[in-house]
């Protein structure tokens, strides 16, 4: 367990760095939350399946941070630019894109243009021209013609290369492209050539374009499946020249900067757009995705739910011995009536008290049907309702209990009934 984290998890929680650790130390034990909520109260200081939920979810994506950082420091570090300034900024990052951008500049990657450039011995002039200080920096780069730069403009070409890689890997550049796409971001569908007649099921994305952020997650994922089939043509684009316009008042000093405002453009539609573009195809397709998990899960919610026994009036019981037997009264349409705990196993062995209770609910409710979870004390729990005589005809079923416990212990339990613990 990684105990440096529990501070950051406390913050981002609002939960106590105490009942972080003592939480964690039980989740690593294999204790489950749905266990934890209800028989570790004293440990966690009555944390409820929520907050713990939250915590985990929180210590796990940290955790699989603080290896990326590990596997990145690695990487830098074997290439000797491993600086303790760099260290200690990927150290303090706990955001997985900023993360990556710091990394940027030192991933392996294939040879690119500016690498060739940088071979060519044109960084000096990348550099003196990305200073904005001299207004003929064609007489500058005819200095650099030799070797396999044989023109000026082979030389002022290498050098927008290489100032093209600077712009990409720029971070500010890239939080404010970033944050370009997240307002502006537009998803345009176009049907490619020749496809139209194998095609018409995506017919209705043949021309098409709309701002990503109102883009329903039904029609983004059917705009992916036509892409992903080899009959349409995506892309997830701000308006070209808001990038440029901001790119161009971040890096340009001057009047003179033409070299630089082309080393913009080039580095935009070559470089920063496309990577950018990669980023919220996958954030935009995982939010589809949960949006159409979430539409399939109520769907199957109301199958599931669909009552076996058709609309009875029912008794529930999860039975339990030190614990005791946790009771709801449900009306015809599922609908809480009243919750109640029993005690009629060891320790407590209040069968009798019991017994009377549950009888006197089935007459006040009106109960037609009793169901007994399967689990532990299940067995113990049938033999003493069926020892009650009850006035009223009233069946009696065992019942699989698998899924009540977790669902006990879910968001979804929380949001459904609000005013209940866990317990």
């Amino acid at each position: 367990m990684l105990t440096d984290l529990i501070p950051f998890i406390a913050t981002k929680t609002n939960i106590s760095s105490h009942q972080v650790e003592k939480t964690l130390i039980l989740l690593h034990e294999g204790a489950t939350i749905p266990f934890i909520a209800r028989y570790r109260k004293e440990a966690t200081g009555k944390l409820d399946e929520v907050q713990i939920d939250l915590i985990q979810s929180e210590y796990d994506k940290l955790e699989k941070l603080e290896k990326r950082k590990e596997t990145i420091l690695a990487a830098i570090s074997e290439q000797g630019k491993l600086t303790n300034e760099l260290k200690a900024v990927i150290e303090g990052t706990y955001d997985g894109t900023e993360l990556e951008d710091l990394y940027l500049p030192y991933k392996q990657k294939r040879k690119t243009k500016a690498d060739a450039a940088r071979e060519n011995g044109l960084e000096p002039l990348a550099k003196i021209i990305m200073a904005q200080r001299e207004g003929h920096v064609e007489s500058r780069a005819a200095s650099f013609v030799r070797g396999k730069v044989k023109t000026v403009e082979e030389a002022l070409q290498g050098a927008r290369d290489i100032m093209a890689e600077w712009i990409n890997e720029n971070k500010k550049a890239r939080v404010m492209i970033r944050q370009l796409f997240e307002r502006q971001a537009v998803i345009t569908a176009k049907l490619i050539k020749g496809k139209a007649e194998e095609a018409q099921k995506y017919s209705d994305y043949f021309t098409y374009e709309e701002r990503l952020s109102r883009c329903k997650s039904h029609r983004l994922l059917a705009i992916r499946r036509g892409e992903k089939e080899g009959f349409l043509k995506v892309s997830i684009r701000p308006p070209e020249e808001y990038a440029l316009e901001r790119l161009e008042r971040y890096f340009i000093k001057n009047d003179i900067s033409g070299h630089v405002a082309l080393a913009i453009k080039d580095s935009y539609k070559r470089l920063l757009a496309p990577a950018i573009e990669t980023e919220f195809a996958a954030s935009s397709k995982e939010l589809a995705d949960e949006e159409a998990i979430k539409v399939f899960a109520e769907n199957l919610k109301q199958l599931l739910l669909t009552a076996p026994l058709g609309e009875k009036r029912t008794l529930a019981i999860d039975p339990g011995f030190r614990t005791g037997c946790k009771i709801v009264c449900l009306d015809a349409q599922g609908k809480l009536l009243h919750n109640d705990t029993i005690f009629p196993h060891p320790p407590q062995s209040q069968d009798k008290q019991a017994m009377s209770k549950i009888n006197t609910l089935v007459q006040q409710y009106k109960i037609e049907a009793i169901a007994i979870g399967n689990g532990t004390a299940g067995r113990e729990t049938e033999n003493l309702i069926r020892r009650i005589r009850f006035h009223d005809d009233v069946q009696v079923f065992v019942v699989n209990e698998a899924g009540a416990s977790i669902y006990s212990a879910s968001p979804e339990a929380r949001e459904e009934f609000p005013d209940y613990d866990v317990t």
